[in-house]
């Protein structure tokens, strides 16, 4: 009998891969506690010093290869067993998808794909054996090739089929965001109202709405106790 599964869409940001050892931007001992923002993370920046830019992301790149996807990661994977799971998520890292997840939707780049300074909708993929950028590495059409990475200031190319993922889901999981980078944040202002929201964090999140079920807990726990919640609703 064919029955009709249920649209499962994943908010995911930094606290996702915390346990696999990428170090997130906003903790007290994370990465923007090391750069300015403004040195590694905007069009400016790469046009001043794009040395500096080329190394920080090409450090990214190596940390990552020795990276794993953890429990969270994997449960997520695991759930389109019963449901139509969507991933958008702000991480740049690829563990959703090495973890098995099919439909994984980047809204701030990609760290493994790197695209022409004057294009950043012609992507290419990184080969892991060669995983950094240097200045004279150019695309076929002679541009230079930078991280594809939606810096400060630049638009979120995709965040309107975002919007239309948030907006035909059934169920919403927000996990590892603490919702304060915009657009990205208001994508919840999109999720029709009565459905459920989870939302898994080990720590207090603040957020206006009054409709979100809270998981207390991080990725991996998160997702198992989330997996438990949902045999209700497939």
């Amino acid at each position: 009998m064919y029955t009709h599964m249920k649209k499962l869409v994943v908010l995911s940001g930094a606290g996702m891969s915390a346990e696999s050892g990428i170090s997130t931007f906003r903790d007290s001992n994370g990465l923007w506690e090391k750069y300015r923002v403004e040195d590694v993370a905007t069009p400016e920046a790469f046009e001043r010093m794009p040395e500096v830019v080329l190394d920080f992301y090409n450090q990214r790149r190596r940390q990552l290869l020795t990276c794993e996807p953890n429990e969270g990661h994997y449960g997520l994977a695991a759930l389109e067993k019963d449901f139509d799971v969507r991933i958008i998520t702000q991480n740049v890292d690829n563990l959703h998808e090495r973890a098995g997840s099919t439909k994984v939707l980047h809204l701030h780049g990609e760290l493994m794909k790197a695209c022409p300074v004057n294009d950043l909708n012609r992507t290419y993929d990184i080969s892991p054996d060669t995983p950094d950028i240097h200045i004279g590495d150019k695309d076929p059409y002679g541009n230079q090739l930078r991280p594809f990475i939606v810096w400060f200031g630049e638009a979120v190319p995709i965040i309107e089929p975002a919007t239309e993922i948030i907006m035909n889901s059934d169920i919403v999981v927000v996990a590892g965001t603490s919702l304060n980078v915009y657009p990205a944040a208001g994508l919840l202002n999109y999720v029709r109202k009565g459905q459920p929201i989870f939302l898994i964090d080990p720590k207090d999140v603040a957020t206006y709405r009054k409709d979100i079920h809270f998981i207390k807990a991080g990725a991996s726990e998160g997702v198992k106790r989330l997996t438990e919640l949902l045999q209700e609703l497939k």
